[in-house]
């Protein structure tokens, strides 16, 4: 898969993700927070008023600390697709 058609899948996955009206489960929306801040290269501090919610935050991201931009696009979008499978 290119770079173009890789940047292509994740931008259709971000999409789902904001579009869908159901709460996720914590864990996949801290599975999502940390591949999503990875893949876009953006390390700005979790700013939640709530100090346990930026540390479950910030633990996720420190879990995915080695992985690289394009993996981390490819794990997202893994996940999105595995999870709105397992919705039907």
């Amino acid at each position: 898969m290119t770079s173009e058609e890789l940047d292509i899948k994740f931008h259709d996955a971000v999409k789902r993700v904001n579009a869908y009206t159901k709460p996720f489960p914590a864990d996949t929306l801290l599975r999502l927070y940390a591949y999503y801040k990875k893949a876009t290269n953006d390390y700005g501090r979790p700013s939640s008023s709530k100090a346990i919610i930026n540390a479950f935050k910030t633990n996720a991201l420190f879990q995915a600390k080695d992985i690289s931009e394009k993996e981390a696009k490819r794990i997202y979008i893994d996940l999105v697709n595995d999870y709105f499978l397992d919705e039907k």
